[in-house]
């Protein structure tokens, strides 16, 4: 069994027998692999957001909670897969980290037959990664929108001048697999767009920025329509 498909039943095995708790050794027994693979399966499920804790004494070990599981989601192996290509052609995109425990939370709530065939046919489907892929957003820029912070930057142009910087983050835009930062920057007094790639360090601080609203018609865009994100 490969770590995906036990990932997916060590989750099934805890919905099965909740809210009683399975030891890891139990686990470890029942899945044929050592304790200290189930605890790193255990931490890599918590850090996906499933909702598992341990509960200790001689009879406790790993639960997981029936009300804050998914019922059963009715995709097909197809509409999986075709999700999972499009977050995995997210490139660098300030989300991925996001979308990806996302797409494991909707295939641990799947049926457990469609969820076997959705990564079978995945392990079809492969990505040729180029030299020059821009790598991760970092976390805390990726999170900038959702827990507002001044930023504090270092910036680098595509002269390569360096330039340290507070901004207030406003938005994102994407154009052509690079994406930008809108934000508004204190050293320009105006608001500005930072390629997330070019950022060079990133500092969080306490101060809670005051709200601006950020339209399209605050961005200067040379050519192009902006199109807006629709859940």
């Amino acid at each position: 069994m490969n770590r995906t498909d036990r990932l997916y039943s060590l989750v099934e095995e805890l919905r099965a027998v909740a809210p009683r708790p399975r030891s890891a050794s139990w686990l470890a027994a029942r899945f044929e692999v050592s304790v200290r693979t189930i605890e790193r399966d255990i931490n890599a499920l918590q850090q996906s957001g499933v909702p598992i804790w341990a509960e200790p004494g001689r009879t406790g070990g790993y639960c997981v909670s029936r009300e804050h599981t998914l019922p059963p989601v009715n995709f097909t192996p197809q509409e999986a897969m075709a999700m999972a290509v499009a977050l995995r052609s997210m490139g660098a995109a300030p989300f991925r980290l996001a979308a990806e425990t996302a797409m494991r939370k909707l295939v641990f709530a799947m049926r457990g037959d469609d969820a076997q065939s959705a990564m079978r046919l995945a392990a079809r489907v492969h990505f040729l990664r180029g030299d020059a892929d821009a790598g991760p957003v970092p976390r805390v820029l990726a999170d900038a929108l959702a827990d507002p912070r001044v930023l504090r930057i270092g910036y680098e142009d595509r002269a390569g001048v360096r330039t340290e910087r507070e901004i207030e983050p406003l938005g994102y835009v994407a154009s052509g697999g690079a994406w930008f930062l809108i934000a508004w920057c204190r050293l320009r007094d105006g608001i500005r767009a930072f390629r997330t790639d070019r950022i060079r360090e990133v500092v969080v601080t306490v101060e809670v920025p005051e709200e601006r609203v950020l339209t399209a018609d605050d961005i200067e865009i040379v050519y192009g329509t902006l199109e807006p994100l629709t859940l």
